[in-house]
């Protein structure tokens, strides 16, 4: 890492690099093809970013291209890419679908930035009109690759490929694997370095998978209402269906739920003051599809609901990656049946997640364990933590964690309110108990 660099590094307060920011440092720089796996967030972003920025020339036009799959996940990156270009006097610009074309035209031509993050369909449309030259494009990034290159997108994305010169450095990083990444050096006809550091990636903290029980669309708004209702609740809440989630938005809003939407036909602008407001804690739950929320990084993210189960194992990882990330707590919910249930788990076989029943009682989440029951989520996180701190070769240290309900501290006694009633027939025989004894 370049001094710049490790002195913004030290005073973020960063302690050490992760797996895959470790893994990938050395061949990234040494201009190699890489293909990078590593679990949702342990910091693929900054993987690439620290390598790749101190590659450019000031003033040269683009040179660092990044492919995202959605427009959300774009500007997350472009945010976090700008900190550090910022240090180095280099420009980073988004190019996304929903955005003013005109603007996103005009700022690339006057500005010319060096680095540009961008969704495939705009960068296509972009290079078709000549509002973005890749002459210069020293690295094309192609981030959550698993999800970039299927169907109709993965033509976009060979076709921006082709656009590149014949030097350019290809970076493809992902979270799962699948058919297609298996084949990237025949797809894109290069020498690829594979780096995977699942295994021994320890990024993640104490995850709990529950399910609970909720078999029709009403019982599991009723359902999402009631886990609302518990202290500290955040939730990403997933669906499939579009027309399910607006049909659940719609009963939300209805009762008073604090809730908002992502997706769909959204302008940018909207989708940018939902993400604030869900990060600023303003509300409670974010409704959302695999799309529209894939890779996106909200810290300290209590839980994930599955409103509607995924139906791939590559879809639960990708759901669930967004709770419990840099090591904190989280939590993972299910909703369905007992039918739901037993496919969930075939689904996951293969896996390593342990799926657990819970219910809701006194408004905390509690597991229907057999060993141990009812015991409160928010006190098995607590001892999860504590048990990682007592088994770290650092010894035992405090660590303040905002659990999903905070069962152990004490409620306030409520205040009782004065009893007014019949004020006025008091103060009458008062006075007249006084005329009495004068």
């Amino acid at each position: 890492m370049i001094e710049q660099f490790q002195k913004h590094f030290e005073e973020r307060g960063f302690k050490q690099l992760t797996a895959i920011q470790e893994a990938v440092q050395a061949p990234l720089a040494a201009d190699k093809t890489v293909f990078g796996i590593a679990p949702t967030g342990s910091g693929k972003t900054l993987a690439f970013t620290w390598p790749l920025l101190p590659k450019v020339m000031k003033g040269e036009g683009a040179q660092i291209l990044v492919l995202e799959p959605s427009q959300e996940l774009a500007l997350q990156t472009t945010r976090v890419m700008r900190e550090w270009a910022a240090l180095l006097g280099l420009k980073v610009h988004s190019a996304t679908g929903g955005a003013n074309l005109r603007r996103q035209t005009e700022r690339l031509k006057k500005e010319r930035p060096e680095v540009v993050v961008g969704t495939p369909g705009r960068v296509l449309h972009l290079l078709e009109t000549r509002s973005l030259k890749l002459n210069h494009l020293v690295t094309l990034v192609i981030d959550e690759a698993d999800d970039l290159l299927r169907d109709d997108t993965q033509a976009v994305v060979e076709d921006i490929e082709r656009a590149t010169p014949l030097e350019t450095q290809l970076a493809f990083f992902s979270a799962t694997q699948s058919d297609t990444l298996d084949q990237l050096d025949v797809l894109f006809g290069r020498d690829l370095v594979k780096i995977d550091v699942r295994a021994e990636d320890k990024s993640r903290g104490p995850v709990k998978h529950g399910l609970v029980a909720a078999r029709t669309m009403s019982d599991k708004a009723v359902m999402l209402k009631r886990l609302s209702q518990t202290k500290n609740f955040r939730a990403l809440v997933f669906f499939t269906s579009i027309k399910t989630l607006h049909y659940t938005a719609s009963r939300l809003r209805h009762d008073g739920i604090s809730s908002a939407t992502l997706g769909g036909r959204q302008r940018q602008t909207e989708r940018e003051t939902v993400m604030r407001k869900f990060r600023k804690h303003q509300i409670k739950l974010l409704l959302t599809t695999d799309v529209a929320a894939r890779g996106l990084d909200i810290p300290k993210l209590p839980a994930v609901v599955n409103f509607e189960l995924p139906t791939t194992a590559d879809g639960y990882v990708h759901r669930t990656g967004r709770t419990g990330r840099q090591g904190e707590p989280g939590l993972v919910i299910n909703l369905g049946d007992d039918h739901d249930f037993r496919d969930l788990k075939k689904l996951l076989a293969a896996t390593d997640y342990k799926l657990e029943p819970m219910t809701i009682d006194k408004r905390q989440l509690v597991t229907n364990d057999a060993d141990k029951p009812g015991r409160s989520v928010a006190k098995a996180n607590v001892k999860a933590i504590q048990k990682r701190q007592r088994d770290s070769n650092r010894g035992p240290r405090k660590e303040v964690v905002r659990t999903l309900d905070d069962s152990l501290s004490q409620s306030r006694p409520k205040r009782k309110k004065k009893n007014r009633k019949n004020k006025g027939i008091r103060l009458k025989h008062r006075r007249k108990n006084e005329e009495k004894q004068q």
